[in-house]
């Protein structure tokens, strides 16, 4: 790991360094499977997910009775720092899915689901947004009716950003159960089997060609009692915990990867020094302190996690500094290296093209300032 000899400091504890050396010896007998030509990238990223779980190096702070190895969330930020160092893709996206089925499943439900999630036996992905409720997470028209025995549910609805549906075999899905109770209290979680009839996937191309983002149809989709995830109503504390997993900033593969490319535009300057303008040299200035900020969150939330503490409203304040770092850095990137600047040139502009969505996924810089205004700041509508 020559571009990455000193890791991240997260006030590391001793079998740390341990583990680092042995996910670094592994990688060197596992390297990284190439991407075949045509692949798409979903199937690449599971391919991935299959190797890592081979390993050992998924779920590490998932139980081992669920499939995991009952580490901690610090050894699982070390290997995120370690995979995002050597630019590969990160540890499957799966964790805060894996949280939330965590807290809210039955027994039972936690010992079926999780290993395959895990394992990747099973893909996951997850039915939040609407076209109507993005933002409005609460405003969602998606209904289950139960059914006069009491024995299923009967589903019918749309949602929308559903990444990668076309690709997995389950989806955690929130619909509202009450129409005439309160919206944050009439909301309820499936695990849906999306294979069942009356489910259909319609993927939508992205400004960087990728397909990652879906539409879900459901059309009277049967569900039983048993799939659903808690009880009725537990739909909204479910998706505040997925998300704040979600926007918290414990994953550092992304902070790695940053920091090499930060390294890369500071040679760029060396090695130009005079010939650029001053203006980008201060844009790079500022891109190294949003990346210091973002480190020094990600060792807060580390010693949160450590103490006991799950993900709360705070990872707000971690999505929009992670937004602002990111798409200011890869927009910086492409002014001091415009050889990147074609659709057919580096890695570069296809994540500074990535970066746009920062501001929408894991919902709108909007509503993060919302949650930080009245859920940490505790201001009133009216003030």
């Amino acid at each position: 790991m020559t571009d990455h000899d000193v890791p991240l400091d997260f006030g590391d504890p001793a079998d740390l360094d341990t583990l680092r050396r042995e996910l670094r010896a592994w990688l060197a007998e596992h390297p990284l499977p190439r991407r075949r030509h045509g692949e798409p990238m979903a199937e690449f990223l599971h391919r991935w997910h299959r190797q890592l779980h081979s390993g050992g190096w998924v779920g590490l702070d998932v139980p081992e009775r669920y499939g995991g190895r009952g580490l901690t969330a610090l050894h699982q930020v070390a290997v995120s720092d370690e995979l995002g160092a050597c630019r590969a893709p990160g540890v499957p996206r799966i964790g805060y899915l894996a949280h939330a089925l965590l807290e809210f499943c039955s027994e039972e439900q936690r010992a079926r689901l999780l290993p395959r999630m895990l394992s990747g036996d099973d893909v996951w992905c997850q039915g939040f947004s609407e076209p109507g409720a993005g933002s409005d997470l609460a405003g969602m028209s998606t209904y289950a009716r139960r059914s006069a025995d009491g024995g299923h549910y009967l589903v019918n609805g749309q949602k929308l950003w559903t990444s990668y549906a076309q690709y997995s075999d389950y989806c955690l899905l929130l619909a509202r159960t009450d129409r005439a109770a309160p919206a944050h209290s009439s909301i309820t979680a499936f695990a849906l089997p999306l294979n069942r009839a009356g489910v259909t996937v319609r993927p939508l191309r992205a400004a960087n060609g990728d397909d990652e983002f879906c539409e879900l149809f459901l059309d009277d989709v049967r569900v039983a009692v048993d799939e659903r995830v808690g009880a009725e109503g537990d739909g909204w504390p479910l998706a505040m915990t997925t998300v704040n997993y979600e926007r918290n900033a414990l994953d550092t593969g992304h902070l790695s990867k940053y920091g090499l490319l930060l390294e890369r535009l500071r040679r760029q300057l060396r090695e130009h020094r005079g010939a650029l303008p001053d203006g980008l040299v201060s844009a790079v200035g500022r891109c190294v302190v949003d990346y210091q900020v973002l480190v020094a969150h990600a060792r807060r939330r580390t010693a949160e996690r450590l103490a006991g503490r799950a993900a709360g409203p705070e990872s707000s304040v971690d999505k929009l500094l992670m937004t602002r770092a990111e798409q200011r850095l890869y927009e910086t990137a492409l002014a001091v290296l415009p050889e990147e600047l074609h659709r057919d040139g580096g890695a570069v502009y296809g994540e500074y093209l990535y970066s746009r969505a920062a501001s929408v996924y894991g919902g709108t810089s909007q509503i993060q300032r919302n949650i930080i205004a009245k859920r940490l700041l505790h201001l009133s509508s009216a003030s």
